[in-house]
């Protein structure tokens, strides 16, 4: 896995986890909340917080979704129009010096994902990354517009096939390396089924095809699980939906971690990152006392005087173990060896104690 920085933090392999903060629609149209879950997602370990930058008729077509009849997947739940929905969501584009400040303030990173062409343009001077949403993963004018500007790409792969992302991938790294692709499921009904089709795997998949890339999940999932097993699996960017409370309005809110949950979250996989560790395998430094009380080594199992030659019925495995004693895997190397020393029963054999072994004539 490559590293990369996004904005001031670096992420790879060798450094922990960086947490996104998606804000989304939990603003609720007010500037003084938007800017009080920036101060809440800081303060519960966020690195950054993501805000989306859409208008309803710029991401939506109010004919096509009138023609779909019943409204679909989590929509279905919604008791307004989608058009309606979008347009209550939307960030005011003037918000946006205001939104970078208060990140500023509070130490952590801003950006947003841009859903229109020209939301690209207008965000460029107050980001140091952008983020490209799991259904624009099949439009290559929004991919090479966002690539273009030479900053890190987080691309969410949710609701796509295989291809489509291999297509998406080489559209960016054609123009821009600096990319976190994005394991996602864009099922957001909070349902536990939907832990069957997170498919975290995914990751081992990405992490073969596209090695130059640095891998992320982007999560809509309850709880830590799938979180902590895309850690172990190699992720390090992890995005989550943000709010204060999961009872209000908002397409957003149910699945959206509070802070209490987001810092739960944060110090069980820095937890977990301690955990992982390395994959050389060795006695840890917290362990080197265990290796002498925990393992055997060969003892007398009777008073032993000096120049008796050593028989196996002689010895006896048993803890502890103090450096320098004759470990049982060396039983038969100190068979047949005569002791230059008396050795008390229940004293540990040491080969300075012992006589070179005879070679036969």
């Amino acid at each position: 896995m490559t590293t990369l920085k996004l904005g001031k933090r670096s992420v790879g392999a060798e450094y922990p986890t960086y947490f996104v903060a998606d804000i989304s629609a939990n603003h609720d149209g007010n500037l003084e909340r938007a800017k009080l879950l920036i101060r809440l997602c800081a303060k519960a370990g966020a690195d950054a917080a993501k805000f989306q930058n859409f208008r309803a008729p710029k991401i939506v077509s109010e004919r096509g979704f009138n023609n779909l009849g019943d409204q679909l997947s989590h929509q279905a739940k919604w008791k307004k129009s989608v058009l309606q929905v979008y347009r209550e969501a939307s960030l005011p584009w003037e918000w946006t010096p205001a939104l970078k400040r208060e990140c500023e303030v509070c130490g952590i990173e801003y950006f947003s994902a841009p859903y229109d062409l020209e939301a690209v343009d207008m965000l460029d001077p107050y980001v140091n990354l952008f983020k490209i949403g799991s259904g624009d993963i099949t439009w290559p004018e929004m991919l090479r517009k966002v690539a273009a500007k030479q900053k890190p790409v987080l691309l969410a792969t949710g609701a796509s096939e295989i291809e489509e992302v291999q297509r998406a991938v080489g559209e960016i790294l054609k123009i821009n390396s600096r990319l976190v692709l994005m394991q996602c499921n864009t099922n957001y009904t909070a349902a536990l089924e939907n832990f069957r089709h997170i498919h975290l795997r995914v990751l081992e998949t990405y992490a073969n095809m596209f090695p130059s890339v640095v891998m992320g999940l982007s999560d809509h999932t309850a709880g830590h699980a799938t979180v902590l097993g895309a850690v172990a699996l190699g992720a390090r960017v992890i995005e989550k939906h943000f709010t204060d409370d999961n009872s209000g309005e908002g397409p957003d809110r149910p699945f959206s971690m509070t802070p209490s949950s987001w810092r739960e979250m944060v110090d069980r996989t820095r937890e977990l990152e301690y955990a992982l560790g390395s994959s050389q395998k060795f006695v840890a430094e917290n362990e080197k006392d265990t290796v002498v009380v925990q393992r055997r080594c060969l003892r007398a199992a009777q008073d032993l005087k000096a120049g008796t030659v050593l028989r196996e019925d002689m010895l006896e495995a048993l803890r502890p173990a103090p450096r320098g004693g004759v470990m049982p895997f060396d039983l038969t190397r100190a068979v047949g060896r005569k002791l230059l020393r008396d050795l008390p029963q229940g004293e540990h054999l040491r080969w300075a104690w012992l006589a070179e072994a005879e070679v036969a004539e």
